[in-house]
């Protein structure tokens, strides 16, 4: 009886540990996991792809060549944008350096300073197309159910997600705040809804495609769908990511007249 009864009492002790459920994660653990499935670690180079579709129809496009890599004093990254079409834009380039952006033109052979929030194409803006540490620039807060909640992705399809209200911690945060949902277990973003300083809903991104990329599962799409006129949506197609040893010297503005050359 004696040795029945400590067996019943070891696994009892046992069974709450095997049973219990899941721990959830902090929001700021949510954002930092979704921030490395965006983002490789690595220096890298990317291709762009931005089409604006008005009504279902392709209306102009955007080609971009994208140099991103991390600056060790601050976490976030330092980012070079070259537009490689349409052929009227070739070699016009962009730097964001902290909170800083600048727009270089060679026609002109001068750079001014630009806002992130300025439109690219469509519903893209400049800040759109940089790469991002969402952690870096944003305070996260869990919100809704405890369990997370459920919405379709960009495919209809229903995803379990956590759901984490953005707002900035620092001058580098591109807008005034962001609803973010996260897919659990991957740590997959889904959507996006992104407002202005004064709380306007400007657009609404999902998060699509995803396929291999330097060494983990990345969207390789997103869509932007204008938060007013749903008929007005701009996608941005990643391909040909590969890791690259990018020159300090090229995240200088009065080197951008020479970058590429």
């Amino acid at each position: 009886m004696k040795t029945s009864l400590s067996f019943l009492l070891l696994a009892l002790s046992i069974l709450p540990l095997g049973a219990r459920a899941v721990e959830a994660p902090t929001a700021d653990e949510v954002v930092t996991a979704s921030d490395a499935v965006r983002n490789p670690s690595e220096p890298f180079e990317r291709k762009l792809t931005l089409v604006e579709y008005i009504d279902g129809t392709a209306h102009s496009q955007t080609v971009l060549r994208v140099y991103s890599k991390v600056d060790p004093a601050t976490g976030q990254y330092r980012n070079l944008v070259r537009y490689e079409e349409p052929p009227r834009d070739v070699a016009k380039t962009v730097l964001m350096n902290g909170t800083v952006m600048w727009f270089y033109d060679p026609a002109a052979r001068s750079s001014v300073r630009i806002s992130p929030q300025q439109r690219l194409l469509g519903q893209a803006a400049q800040g759109d197309v940089v790469t991002v540490n969402l952690a870096h620039d944003y305070r996260a807060k869990l919100v809704g159910p405890a369990a997370g909640e459920t919405l379709n992705d960009a495919d209809q399809h229903a995803r379990s997600c956590w759901h984490v209200e953005l707002v900035p911690s620092n001058d580098s945060a591109i807008y005034g705040r962001i609803d973010y949902w996260v897919e659990q277990g991957s740590f997959h973003p889904v959507k996006s809804k992104f407002y202005s300083d004064s709380g306007r809903l400007l657009k609404i991104a999902y998060y699509h495609k995803y396929g291999e990329s330097l060494g983990a599962q990345r969207p390789t799409e997103i869509i932007l769908i204008d938060a007013v006129n749903s008929k007005l949506v701009t996608t941005m197609n990643t391909s040909d990511d590969k890791a690259r040893a990018i020159p300090d010297n090229w995240y200088q503005r009065d080197y951008l007249p020479r970058v590429g050359q």
